[in-house]
């Protein structure tokens, strides 16, 4: 089907068209309804419909046979890393990091922030927050303390996710002593951060808030997906703020 077939076939009966597309997705609980006007223009999608992002990714697809098959494969120019994930292997590592927030009391509802590189990790954590029901907020790794602490009081999250530093070319970019700034400037009080230690550059752990990731991973129990409403966040992802305060779009 081309483009503008598709296009038109939405145009023509939005409701049909999203209800035919939501076939294809695994729901805990089906909707009975597939568009909510009474709000209007606050339009209610799939209300009272549950399900979960992460399930949808990655369990669905071993699910069906395919737990061999590559999900994610990381290629940096700048390390000269290369490594490959298949489904189920990501899917170990997602359900661990979620299993360890998981013993944090990070729960439904609950925002998790990652300052972290372009990682394979930084992934694992985006669906171990959405395996949980939580909502992921992600901040560019390597923002300046006074940027990260202003997403921090808006967003308010339970526990932050991060990388003990960066690379750009020809040079290493250290994380931790940025979030340790962030977190004395915020108004908001976190009291725990998972720290991904990168083999360039170990970062130094604040005893009671700090934990090593790798640890959390290898120590925790494989957290099962938690159903949420087709409503629910899923993440928060903010603007740059070059215009003012940034907006966090949800």
């Amino acid at each position: 089907m081309s483009y503008d077939e598709e296009y038109n076939l939405w145009k023509s009966n939005p409701s049909e068209y999203w209800e035919k597309k939501a076939h294809n997705i695994i729901w805990n609980k089906k909707w009975t309804k597939v568009l909510d006007e009474s709000s209007s223009p606050f339009w209610s999608w799939f209300p009272e419909a549950e399900l979960n992002t992460c399930y949808n990714c990655l369990d669905f697809h071993i699910n069906n046979g395919k737990g061999n098959k590559l999900a994610l494969v990381y290629d940096s120019p700048i390390t000269g890393q290369k490594k490959s994930y298949t489904y189920s292997d990501l899917l170990n590592k997602t359900a661990k990091i979620a299993g360890g927030l998981k013993s944090f009391n990070v729960k439904k509802g609950d925002r998790v922030l990652i300052y972290m590189p372009m990682i394979p990790e930084a992934v694992a954590s985006m669906l171990a927050c959405a395996r949980l029901g939580a909502v992921h907020v992600i901040v560019f790794g390597g923002f300046a303390p006074n940027e990260l602490a202003t997403r921090i009081d808006d967003s308010k999250p339970k526990v932050i996710i991060a990388g003990s530093c960066g690379i750009e070319p020809g040079k290493i970019i250290e994380y931790k002593p940025m979030l340790d700034k962030a977190l004395e400037i915020a108004t908001h009080k976190v009291q725990t951060c998972f720290i991904y230690q990168r083999e360039m550059m170990h970062a130094d752990l604040k005893k009671g808030r700090d934990y090593d990731l790798e640890k959390i991973i290898d120590q925790s129990n494989a957290a099962p997906p938690v159903a949420v409403k087709s409503t629910d966040p899923l993440y928060i992802l903010y603007t740059s703020g070059t215009t003012g305060d940034p907006k966090g779009m949800v």
